[in-house]
């Protein structure tokens, strides 16, 4: 249990790294390689515009996610109950303990550890959105990637297994020589985003039917069902709060909806 839990602490440190990282390669290579290469005037306009737009919504949602975690100091962090998960004791009223984060968590549904930190009651239609335009980012690199390879380089994509292969035969190709080592780099690249499109992309459609549900992960696995809100729409708009469409375009606050089942835990 304490190696598992060493484990889990290095990932929540190193994994922000890794999408940071990530990200800051992403911007160097759409507005210094990509765009400038593949586009004209104003194409160049066109697509700047597009990738700055996908990749500040990703970072902005990412930010506030952060910013406003699921939290809440006015419960007892004492155990009511065993232990459902490794990472975290629940306790009641939709109330959880995070051993990562050290706090109380309302309607936790998991521990994110791209953010660092718990996604739940708050933070949830941040974090959706975070996926969203993450996915919609690397979608959008991946394609980018694979124009500025088959300009500079002559590769060619045509055949739709290109993918299985493209790897182990770059793989071996850079270490004799054969290709050079920005070439290779643009090929782990596209793996890259591919691995992290399809995760974001998954999360989000997993997170998207809990919420349309009245659901989280952390109810699943404890095989029980979440008081529901009513229909699905008023589930979802008590996540994205009521200005929810403006929540799709720009990272802002939304207003929250305060349901009944809320009124009524505060009056508790």
């Amino acid at each position: 249990m304490m190696m598992r839990m060493l484990q889990l602490r290095l990932l929540n440190t190193v994994a922000p790294a890794y999408f940071f990282t990530a990200t800051a390669i992403t911007f160097v290579l759409h507005l210094f390689f990509f765009i400038p290469t593949i586009f004209q005037t104003p194409g160049i306009i066109i697509h700047t515009s597009i990738f700055l737009f996908l990749m500040l919504n990703a970072l902005g949602n990412y930010v506030m996610t952060i910013w406003y975690p699921s939290e809440t100091t006015s419960e007892s962090t004492s155990q009511t109950c065993t232990v459902d998960c490794l990472d975290a004791y629940y306790l009641c009223n939709d109330h959880h303990f995070c051993k990562l984060c050290k706090k109380v968590i309302l309607k936790r549904d998991h521990h994110c550890f791209f953010t660092g930190n718990c996604i739940g009651n708050n933070n949830m239609r941040y974090f959706i959105m975070f996926c969203i335009y993450t996915s919609s980012t690397c979608l959008y690199s991946l394609v980018l990637g694979v124009a500025y390879l088959t300009m500079e380089y002559s590769l060619s994509f045509e055949n739709p297994f290109t993918f299985l292969t493209l790897l182990p035969l770059s793989t071996g190709y850079f270490f004799i020589g054969m290709i050079p080592g920005l070439q290779f780099f643009l090929i782990l690249m596209l793996y890259v985003w591919l691995g992290i499109g399809l995760v974001s992309a998954g999360f989000c459609c997993q997170q998207i039917l809990l919420v349309a549900r009245g659901q989280t992960w952390c109810q699943l696995q404890q095989v029980h069902l979440a008081k529901s809100q009513g229909m699905w729409r008023a589930n979802l708009k008590d996540v994205f709060g009521s200005q929810w469409a403006l929540g799709l375009f720009l990272p802002v606050l939304t207003i929250k909806t305060v349901t009944n089942t809320t009124k009524d835990q505060k009056h508790n």
